[in-house]
C-alpha cells in the first residue's frame, strides 16, 4: 500500500481527501499544520506528498523547499490562489503538479496515480546511457556528472530519460505532457516548464542561457548530446 502525506489545515476537505484516498487503497498521514512536515518527511517513507500552500505554521512553499533535500518523491501541490506566479514558484521550489480547488477526486486519483508510475526497469545491456560526463543509469535511477552524483526527483529522472531518448530533436511541450504528465496540454500548465528549470540547475546548466537542455522558442526543448565534455 503506498503512503501519502497530505499537509491541509482546511478539516472538511482533509477528511474528505483521506477518505477517498484510503477507499482507492492508500495509507493517508493528514497533517493540519505545516511545522510538523519536515519531521514526518524525515521519518516517514511516503511514496508523494499532498502539500496546501496556504497553512498555518510554515506555508507551502517553504514547506516543499525543505524537504526536497530529503524527498525524491512526487509533491503534488494544492492552492485556491490561480496566479500563474505562484504556480511557477511551486513548480521551481521542487513542485511535480498543482491542483486547484476546488478539488476534483477522480482527477486527483488521477494526477496522483501519473505520478507515481516510475521509469519502466531496462535491460542490463542497455542500463547505462553516457553523455561525455554525464551518466545516467536507468535501473537504479541514478545519476552522475564527473564522478559527482546528482540527486534527481523521480519525475526529473523521467524528463531526463524522454530527453535522452530523442537527443538532438526538439520535443515540444506537448508530446512531454503527454509522455510525463499522461495528459494533453491545455496551453497554460507551467509543469513542464518547472521540471526543465529544475534539472538544468541541477545538471549545471542555465536557464537564462541554457547550452545544455536548450529551449527552441514556439518549439519545444533540445537536449545537446555533445554539451557534456
Amino acid at each position: 500500500m503506498q503512503k501519502i502525506l497530505l499537509v491541509e489545515d482546511d478539516q472538511k476537505l482533509a477528511r474528505l481527501i483521506k477518505s477517498f484516498l484510503e477507499e482507492h487503497h492508500f495509507a493517508v498521514t493528514w497533517l493540519n499544520n505545516g511545522d510538523l512536515a519536515d519531521q514526518y518527511v524525515s521519518s516517514g517513507g511516503y511514496d508523494l506528498i499532498l502539500l496546501d500552500v496556504m497553512l498555518p505554521g510554515k506555508d507551502g512553499f517553504e514547506i516543499c523547499r525543505s524537504i526536497r533535500t530529503k524527498f525524491n518523491g512526487p509533491v503534488i501541490m494544492v492552492t485556491a490562489r490561480t496566479n500563474s506566479l505562484d504556480q511557477l514558484r511551486g513548480l521551481e521550489l521542487g513542485a511535480d503538479d498543482y491542483i486547484y480547488k476546488p478539488i476534483e477526486p477522480l482527477i486527483l486519483l488521477a494526477r496522483i496515480r501519473a505520478l507515481l508510475r516510475r521509469v519502466p526497469v531496462e535491460e542490463a545491456s542497455t542500463k547505462l546511457l553516457q553523455f561525455g560526463k554525464l551518466q545516467i543509469n536507468k535501473v537504479t535511477h541514478s545519476v552522475k556528472i564527473a564522478e559527482s552524483n546528482v540527486n534527481l526527483t523521480e519525475n526529473e529522472f523521467e524528463l531526463l530519460i524522454e530527453l535522452t531518448k530523442r537527443a538532438g530533436e526538439i520535443l515540444s511541450r506537448e508530446y512531454l505532457f503527454m509522455k510525463l504528465i499522461r495528459r494533453d496540454y491545455d496551453g497554460i500548465d507551467r509543469t513542464i516548464d518547472g521540471r526543465v528549470s529544475r534539472l538544468r540547475k541541477k545538471l549545471g546548466d542555465s536557464n537564462e542561457s541554457p547550452f545544455r537542455i536548450k529551449t527552441i522558442w514556439g518549439k519545444g526543448y533540445l537536449f545537446v548530446e555533445d554539451a557534456w565534455e
